[in-house]
């Protein structure tokens, strides 16, 4: 149903009520005026009748009927009344209008009845024989003989004298009279109406002003206050009202702007967390995201809420979790495996319930921690650690069984005590290597840590030339060439002395595992834009190659692609972490491609300006 507006509530039933006020005044007026008129009428006429009673009286008494005829005729027409004498048996004597001897026996008409009784009759009807409505008066005329006697109740009547008007000029009158009183009720209903009108109006506008404040509340506008709008015609109520309500939005908006205030703590606390979180619903949608949760999800946060959890994570562990969460409101915590386009991930969950001060269960809050990088760094250090352990035990291991047999009696036999002595010597330089490069890991490490390696502009092309240099005999020994591509105006910030050990160390192992006639490239060039301000250092080799599986874990420390050919080759394993952290050192990277059987390249990419 539609609503109106209270103006056009109060002021119709106003209308209403003063129309029928005025209505039922009108008509209440019209008829006591009508019975007013008539009863002076009747008054008149009765007076009239006792004017005229002595002459008619004392004409009867003599017997003059012709002469009474003539009287009535003249009084009647001077009075504009129709005057009647009627005998008791209802003879008309006389009549100012008609001729008596044709007129019927008047003795069953209502007034000559009462008055033939003694009373004064009365009576409104249609006259048949003038064809209108006419008001009837009758008084009794009592016998000469009769009128001195003091017994009045036993009088006889003579005969009725009779006075009428026409009900024709009642009702001209009382038409002029009403008329006037309803041209004077029309217009004073009008004024009423407009003095209605106003007086609703006065009533409904401080209320309309109200109804616009409430709405500006429930908007979140609160600038303007009902009070101020209310006006001064307001009533106690309305004046009450506006006051409550404006103290009211004033409570109201220091609530928001605390609800606010806390939301956007709680928003800011919320984003910037580095958890995921995610808030649930009892039906499993999202509530809520944070940024850490999209990016680990690979989702956006705009399309993840209103999503039930299965479509923006498919992991049945954690759905069972986040189901029995909900269930008993038991927190839980574990670590699940998320497969994603990146791999495995290993993900910490904590769960948790998401109650009202009822303790109703409203959803729950899972936050994640990405434990991938610890884990695969848990898996590094036990591969490091057991590799270590390995490297160093096979040459304490060597060095041991060694001794142990030239103590048992092989020093006697010069020759085996040499050979055994020289197989010592080798393990000890082989221990010594490791240590070495361990130390000088770890010393490029803690420098690079505490930026104390110093750098210095340079020419990049000498210092390829040097570790060429250094190279150039165990090349030779195995039969393969270096060639050295680079521009003489290379010139960038580094430290000489680190870069050349970590082109030494790529050399060396391009050379270990090359082919006798094959052919080592090292390739520099600049690379100058407007993003990009660069060096890459390629060394290509086409040796044995290296299969996929292996190279992304390639620099690590003493990780070896194939542990017995790589032993028999030589090497502590360190070579290539070390090249790592001297590039990251300098502020750049390395990288590596290959392929079995046709060679690897290992790129250095350097900043021109470190």
């Amino acid at each position: 149903m539609k609503q109106r507006k209270l103006i056009w509530q109060i002021f119709p039933a106003n209308l209403l009520i003063l129309v029928v006020t005025v209505i039922s005044v009108a008509w209440f007026g019209k008829a006591s005026l009508n019975t007013f008129y008539l009863a002076e009428l009747e008054k008149g006429l009765v007076a009239r009748a006792y004017l005229a009673k002595p002459f008619v009286s004392e004409m009867l008494d003599n017997g003059l009927t012709e002469k009474l005829r003539e009287y009535s005729k003249n009084s009647g027409r001077e009075s504009n009344t129709r005057v009647t004498v009627i005998l008791p048996d209802g003879k008309v004597v006389a009549d100012s209008n008609e001729n008596p001897d044709t007129m019927e026996l008047h003795h069953n008409r209502a007034e000559i009845i009462a008055a033939l009784n003694g009373a004064v009759g009365k009576s409104l009807r249609y006259s048949r024989t003038l064809g209108q409505d006419m008001l009837y008066v009758a008084i009794p005329i009592f016998s000469k003989l009769q009128k001195d006697s003091v017994f009045t109740a036993k009088l006889e009547v003579q005969a009725v004298l009779r006075m009428s008007v026409t009900a024709d000029a009642i009702e001209i009158n009382l038409k002029t009279i009403t008329s006037r009183i309803a041209f004077g009720l029309i217009v004073f209903a009008f004024l009423a109406v407009v003095a209605s009108l106003l007086v609703t109006r006065n009533i409904s506008r401080p209320l309309e002003e109200i109804k616009s404040a409430a709405e500006r509340f429930s908007r979140g506008d609160f600038s303007r206050r009902m009070s101020a709008s209310k006006g001064a015609s307001a009533s106690l109520e309305v004046a009450t009202l506006a006051t409550t309500m404006d103290t009211m939005a004033a409570q109201l908006n220091e609530r928001i702007q605390t609800i606010e205030s806390q939301r956007n703590e709680l928003e800011t606390v919320f984003s910037s967390m580095v958890e995921a979180v995610i808030a649930l619903d009892p039906e499993e949608r999202v509530i809520n995201i944070n940024s850490a949760a999209a990016e680990l999800l690979g989702i956006e946060k705009e399309t993840a809420r209103g999503k039930i959890i299965q479509e923006i994570l498919r992991n049945f562990n954690l759905h069972n979790q986040i189901k029995q969460v909900l269930k008993t409101g038991i927190s839980k915590e574990d670590e699940i495996i998320h497969q994603d386009t990146e791999g495995q991930k290993f993900l910490q969950t904590n769960i948790v319930s998401l109650n009202d001060n009822e303790k109703n269960v409203l959803g729950v809050l899972v936050v994640m921690n990405d434990v991938t990088k610890l884990r695969r760094l848990e898996n590094v250090r036990r591969d490091f650690v057991a590799n270590v352990s390995h490297e160093l035990r096979t040459p304490i291991t060597s060095i041991r069984g060694y001794v142990e047999t030239l103590l048992d009696g092989a020093l006697d036999n010069r020759d085996d005590a040499l050979k055994f002595l020289d197989t010592v010597l080798r393990q000890a330089e082989r221990l010594n290597e490791i240590i070495e490069d361990l130390l000088a890991l770890s010393r490029i490490e803690q420098e690079a840590d505490h930026g104390q390696i110093t750098l210095e502009k340079g020419s990049l092309c000498r210092v390829l030339d040097v570790a060429i240099e250094t190279c150039e005999h165990r090349a030779e020994e195995e039969g393969v060439s270096i060639v050295l591509e680079c521009s003489n105006n290379i010139q960038l910030r580094m430290n000489e002395t680190l870069i050349e050990q970590a082109f030494v160390n790529l050399l060396v192992n391009a050379i270990r595992y090359s082919k006798k006639g094959d052919v080592v490239k090292v390739i520099a060039e600049a690379v100058t834009a407007e993003d990009e301000n660069i060096v890459t250092i390629r060394v290509q080799d086409t040796g044995i190659g290296i299969s996929a599986e292996h190279l992304p874990r390639l620099f690590e420390r003493f990780y070896r692609s194939d542990k017995a050919r790589s032993r028999k080759r030589g090497g502590t394993g360190l070579g290539l972490a070390i090249v790592k952290h001297i590039v990251l050192a300098h502020n750049g990277k390395v990288d590596v491609t290959s392929e079995l059987g046709v060679g690897s390249t290992f790129t250095v990419t350097l900043p021109l300006e470190s």
